[in-house]
């Protein structure tokens, strides 16, 4: 991958990420802002962890109880083990993935994506979410999946930074729509409704950077699922969606800020 094609003057929210929650694939310029982010919210690496552990949760929820083996994962990343892959093929070792994001970067890591088991599929599409046509029409994307089988849609924790103009729902919608009967949509959904002065001078410090962020109150996140069965406990902070009792810390209700949810498209 051209150096080039990597801006690391300034810092990009997956790299600002991957240092809160302590990984290595990040650039001055993204620790100064997640120092800054931390200093305003000192929970901040709590509530993406707690995000990251959902993921997890959903998608083992996923593989293991609702029997899906195949995954559609929106605005992927830098590759944090275990990725979607790993949990997925290590309950059914010929489940399929197809990644999506659209930082050079994470395609130049996506190697780490593609180390799948010799039964199963993996893929990566460099694509950016808010024009779903170039996801669902993608090579990849059709060679990997089959339409015809269950796809869970995972849209983790991407969806607070597409403004109204944006049109997120009328997004998560287009990409739902060729998915068959007995889909499923995993999402977490930030807001500020648990914390609202530290999380929004989190988002004053994202704003500052060039990532303005739209927050969402319960009843907006609740718009994402419209038409779908919700899987219980339904939409409710991350940390609280079918807890396992395998994290290592305490977790605040007002330390989080994105609530999560899994629903079914119906027959």
């Amino acid at each position: 991958m051209p150096a080039d094609d990597i801006d690391t003057g300034h810092p990009h929210s997956a790299r600002i990420y991957d240092y809160i929650i302590g990984g290595k694939d990040y650039y001055p310029a993204d620790q100064e802002a997640g120092d800054a982010m931390v200093r305003e919210w000192p929970a901040l690496p709590v509530h993406m962890r707690a995000n990251r552990d959902f993921m997890n949760r959903a998608v083992r929820y996923l593989a293991e109880e609702a029997g899906i083996r195949q995954f559609l994962d929106i605005g992927t990343g830098i590759p944090t083990s275990p990725n979607i892959h790993e949990i997925a093929q290590s309950v059914a070792p010929a489940a399929r993935v197809v990644y999506v994001d659209n930082d050079p970067l994470v395609l130049g890591l996506s190697q780490g994506l593609m180390s799948g088991t010799p039964e199963g599929r993996t893929a990566y599409i460099e694509a950016d979410m808010r024009d779903p046509a170039s996801i669902l029409d993608a090579p990849a994307f059709r060679d990997t999946l089959d339409l015809k089988e269950p796809v869970a849609l995972a849209v983790i924790a991407i969806v607070h930074f597409m403004l109204d103009e944006h049109d997120a729902t009328g997004i998560v919608r287009r990409l739902l729509e060729p998915l068959p009967a007995g889909s499923y949509l995993a999402m977490s959904i930030g807001t500020a409704e648990f914390a609202p002065d530290e999380v929004g001078r989190v988002a004053r410090e994202y704003a500052a950077r060039g990532m303005p962020m739209r927050l969402r109150t319960h009843g907006e996140a609740a718009e994402f699922f419209t038409g779908l069965d919700l899987v219980e406990p339904g939409i409710v902070q991350v940390h609280k969606w079918r807890p396992d009792g395998t994290g290592a810390e305490v977790v605040r209700d007002e330390d989080i800020a994105m609530y999560g949810a899994v629903a079914r498209k119906p027959s």
